[in-house]
């Protein structure tokens, strides 16, 4: 799955001019273009097979380059899916981890997309991700990686990354249309909070079924403000256990916190998140260029 790398690569440095969330950004075009032709059919997709639809969007985008690499684009092949002994449709060869690898062939993306979802409901490997809520992207995205989908080591991370960046999370509650978002109501809150203070920040957990919304009218906040605290786009999904800060995080973490090993699945975010400090500090501390991803196994300087 190697051969769109340097095309995604190219998408990619365009794509990250803003390193942290709520900041303006500026999107790529052709993967715009790629979110609004294959929404819709990856959504088809999440009610017939429950896989996420942000992550078979954010598979595609990566595998395909957004459509633009040679094997989308002569072979309708949108997530590198090999031909495996069991394949019996057409063939194409090309160089990746090995040279002359046999992918499959498809008659356009529809077929590529159907293949995708029954790669991963029928194959057994990937039963334990079928476990997970639909609505667990980045479960989905570990869960992928440690599955063995793709040899990348920042895979997991990579894919989390799209999905925050492109908002890809709204497809997975039938949100991709952003024009009716602001005619829900936000729900009634289902629990009570219990405030905590670490590091002189404070903050409360998520129980996984709550939004800022429901923090912000529990505690007597403004939702803008927590988003902002947390630095994180509109409608941004909470995870049961995900730290949510009552206050401006600081510029770098506290002692002994000096360092932190990344592992599967973590985003920029989500260790800024982890440790209370601003995202652009993070990456001004670890001399990182907006396009940098997180490999597991990767040491990032904390203060």
């Amino acid at each position: 799955m190697r051969l769109t790398l340097r095309i995604l690569s190219f998408l990619l440095i365009l794509s990250f001019t803003a390193p942290v969330f709520g900041a303006s950004q500026r999107k790529v075009p052709a993967y715009e273009k790629y979110i609004r032709q294959y929404g819709n059919l990856a959504v088809q997709h999440q009610k017939k097979f429950r896989i996420p639809a942000s992550i078979t969007l954010a598979q595609g985008l990566l595998e395909s380059g957004a459509g633009q690499s040679e094997l989308a684009r002569k072979s309708n092949n949108h997530f590198g899916i090999k031909c495996h002994s069991d394949w019996r449709g057409g063939r194409v060869y090309h160089d990746d981890d090995l040279r002359g690898e046999c992918f499959r062939k498809y008659k356009n993306p529809e077929q590529s997309y159907e293949d995708h979802a029954r790669f991963l409901a029928d194959r057994p490997r990937y039963a334990p991700l079928f476990k997970l809520r639909v609505t667990d992207y980045k479960g989905w995205a570990r869960g992928l990686q440690k599955c063995g989908y793709a040899t990348d080591r920042a895979y997991a991370n990579r894919l989390i990354k799209i999905i925050e960046d492109y908002e890809l999370y709204r497809y997975d509650t039938a949100k991709g249309n952003k024009g009716n978002s602001g005619n829900k109501k936000p729900s009634a809150v289902v629990s009570r909070y219990t405030v905590y203070r670490t590091n002189d920040l404070l903050y409360v957990y998520s129980n996984g079924k709550d939004s800022f919304d429901d923090i912000a009218a529990s505690l007597g906040f403004r939702v803008k403000d927590l988003k902002k605290y947390n630095e994180v786009p509109e409608d941004f999904p909470l995870q049961k256990g995900d730290i949510v800060y009552l206050e401006k995080k600081k510029k770098k973490a506290d002692k002994p916190n000096y360092d932190h090993v990344v592992q599967v699945g973590e985003s920029m975010h989500s260790i800024a998140q982890k440790y209370g400090i601003q995202i652009k500090s993070l990456y001004k501390m670890n001399k990182k260029y907006k396009d940098y991803i997180p490999e597991e196994g990767d040491v990032l300087k904390l203060r």
